[in-house]
């Protein structure tokens, strides 16, 4: 009886675990990967106008998810300023920056603080953010899209050298028609 009652208890608890679990993230947090087809979501740029990241289809993507209070997102915006936006944007790429859970006014000051001329777009609840990867996952991050919709590389926090990676996939990418 003992015994019944315990694989009971252990269908339940997997059952439940499972659909806790439902996305399953990678070691960085992220529930997508390399090839899978960028989640569509509206766009509202900080201050400006609305879009859906599908009305994008045919320019290389670059989703930059940020916030003011993240170190190391302040420490790596000022290089996709100048090594990635600025030379590449007559190139049919769009660079959004995606701000996590932040007020228009806060992340306007941040932009203009930073530096940056690529637009901000704003996330309430993280609710884009959790479309990429577990909310509760720090939020230093990009995410390359290719013309048709398609994840080709993702990032994690700020690495020199996972950077140059980044960027030679976006220049590959570009140059792929």
């Amino acid at each position: 009886m003992v015994k019944k009652y315990l694989v009971v208890i252990t269908v339940i608890f997997f059952s439940a675990l499972s659909c806790s679990n439902a996305q399953k993230a990678d070691d960085r947090g992220y529930i997508v990967k390399v090839g899978d087809m960028a989640p569509d979501f509206m766009i509202k740029e900080a201050g400006g106008k609305s879009y859906k990241l599908s009305d994008l289809r045919g320019k290389v993507v670059m989703l930059q998810f940020t916030a003011s209070w993240c170190g190391v997102c302040r420490t790596e915006m000022p290089f996709i300023e100048k090594e990635i936006w600025l030379p590449n944007k007559d190139k049919d790429l769009a660079v959004i920056g995606i701000d996590r859970d932040e007020p228009l006014e806060t992340v306007l000051k941040f932009k203009k603080n930073i530096g940056v001329t690529y637009p901000l777009a704003l996330d309430p609840g993280a609710d884009i953010f959790g479309l990429f990867a577990l909310k509760e996952a720090g939020v230093t991050r990009n995410v390359i899209i290719d013309r048709k919709g398609k994840i080709v590389f993702l990032t994690r926090l700020y690495d020199r050298e996972e950077f140059d990676q980044m960027k030679k996939a976006i220049s590959e990418t570009i140059g792929a028609n």
